[in-house]
């Protein structure tokens, strides 16, 4: 085995150590564990039905952000830090983000503003991965996340954590759009989408929870689509 595989190997295994102090917990949260979920059709993978109630079909992928004025990030000028309470801060440019075990995953995007755009194909770096490069500190609890546009978003680790929620560079098998938040966003598909930050710079290990931009301005703090969990 080559020196980069055991790399690789390593940040697995350090991946699925960490995943598994939050399993107990993952498996409580509404979206793989409520008995009474909300909305319509055919279950999903998680067993929740595919449209959550309030939501449209949509083909098309609207574009919404806080249309604030920044520098877009390119592939040579992304960089991403993973900071706070770790062992182990890191930094990744482009190149350094390329090189983790990338993820292939299909999955489903649900807007608090009413429309799902439905079996998304993503590549990208599970988070997990990359707090695996870092090592929480054993009371971390949250992360905080920061986007390149001063966009932040707060996650629980056992919803951070979970398998599909990926820091994505590839969009139905095309680089991410800027206007999406390329060249890398983070998704999380079982919650509603500003729970994931476009143009996402740095996440941010947190002892206490510490809530985001929409969270401050009156949305839910916890965001489960099957709950119509919209506001506080």
């Amino acid at each position: 085995m080559s020196a980069e595989d055991e790399k690789l190997q390593r940040i697995v295994e350090a991946r699925l150590k960490l995943r598994a102090r939050f399993l107990e917990k993952m498996e409580r949260t509404p979206s793989v564990s409520d008995e009474r979920p909300q909305g319509s059709g055919p279950p999903n993978r998680h067993g929740m039905p595919k449209l959550p109630p309030g939501q449209t079909e949509t083909r098309k992928w609207p574009v919404l952000d806080l249309g604030a004025s920044f520098e877009h990030p390119t592939l040579e000028t992304w960089e991403l830090r993973i900071n706070g309470a770790v062992e182990q801060p890191v930094s990744l440019s482009w190149k350094d983000f390329r090189a983790l075990p990338q993820h292939e995953d299909t999955s489903d995007f649900h807007c608090v503003t009413g429309w799902s755009l439905m079996d998304v194909q993503w590549v990208g770096v599970q988070l997990s991965t990359l707090a695996a490069l870092a090592r929480p500190l054993p009371e971390a609890a949250f992360i905080l996340a920061h986007a390149y546009d001063g966009y932040t978003t707060n996650l629980s680790l056992e919803e951070a954590l979970k398998d599909d929620v990926l820091l994505v560079h590839t969009y139905n098998g095309k680089p991410l759009p800027r206007e999406h938040g390329g060249p890398v966003r983070m998704i999380t598909p079982q919650l509603y989408a500003w729970k994931g930050a476009k143009w996402i710079r740095r996440i941010e290990f947190l002892r206490y929870d510490s809530p985001g931009f929409w969270e401050r301005c009156g949305y839910s703090n916890t965001a489960h689509p099957w709950r119509d969990d919209r506001y506080a």
